[in-house]
C-alpha cells in the first residue's frame, strides 16, 4: 500500500501537490468566497492552515493548473485567465519600531515587483510604492488584482508591550491596507 505523506509545518500548496501529501481539498469553500464576495478578513487560530489557505488562493488565480488536477476546481476555473498576485506576509521576523516596518514593506513590496516582472519605483511612502505597483500590474495584464494579506497584525503584536510602537506601526500599517480599499476598482 501506497500511503501519501501528512503535510505537517507546509504552508505551501505547491509543495504539497508535486510532493504527493495529502491535501483535504478546500477548493469548493475557495470557489464560493470568489464567487459571493470580494474582500475577506479570515480569523482562525494559530497553525490552523491559514497560511496554506492563502497560498491555494494566490496559485488558483495565478493559473497554475496543474496543482488542481483532480481537485473540486480544476474544471470551474478559467485557466486561461491569469491574475497578478501581490503577496503581503508579515510572517517572519520581528517588527522592532515603525522605520523598521517601512523597511519591511519596501522590501516585501520590492520583491513582489521582480517576481511580477515589475520595475520597483522607490517613492518616499510604501502607500505610493504600493498603489503604484496595483496601477502597473493593471497596466500590464489588463486584469484586477489579486492582494493577499498574511499575518496581517503581526507587527502589532510584535509590540504589544511597548503601547506608543505599537500604535505607530497600527498607523502606518492602516495607511498600506488602505491602497487596498481605494484601488478596488
Amino acid at each position: 500500500m501506497n500511503r501519501k505523506k501528512l503535510p505537517i509545518g507546509i504552508q505551501t500548496f505547491a509543495k504539497i501537490r508535486e510532493d504527493n501529501h495529502y491535501y483535504v481539498d478546500k477548493t469548493p469553500l475557495i470557489m464560493k468566497l470568489i464567487n459571493d464576495g470580494t474582500h475577506y478578513f479570515l480569523s482562525r487560530p494559530r497553525r490552523f492552515g491559514k497560511s496554506l489557505l492563502i497560498d491555494t488562493i494566490g496559485e488558483l488565480f495565478a493559473g497554475n493548473e496543474p496543482l488542481f488536477t483532480g481537485l473540486y476546481s480544476h474544471d470551474k476555473w478559467d485557466w486561461s485567465v491569469k491574475y497578478p498576485v501581490i503577496r503581503i506576509s508579515f510572517g517572519g521576523g520581528v517588527v522592532h519600531d515603525v522605520e523598521h516596518l517601512k523597511r519591511r514593506i519596501f522590501t516585501i513590496l520590492e520583491n513582489n515587483c521582480h517576481r511580477l516582472a515589475i520595475d520597483f519605483e522607490r517613492l518616499n511612502d510604501v502607500s505610493d510604492v504600493f498603489e503604484a505597483l496595483i496601477l502597473k500590474l493593471v497596466e500590464k495584464t489588463g486584469q484586477r488584482v489579486v492582494i493577499l494579506v498574511d499575518e496581517y497584525d503581526k507587527p502589532i503584536l510584535d509590540n504589544l508591550l511597548k503601547p506608543e510602537i505599537a500604535k505607530e506601526i497600527r498607523d502606518e500599517l492602516r495607511n498600506l491596507y488602505s491602497v487596498i480599499k481605494d484601488s478596488d476598482a
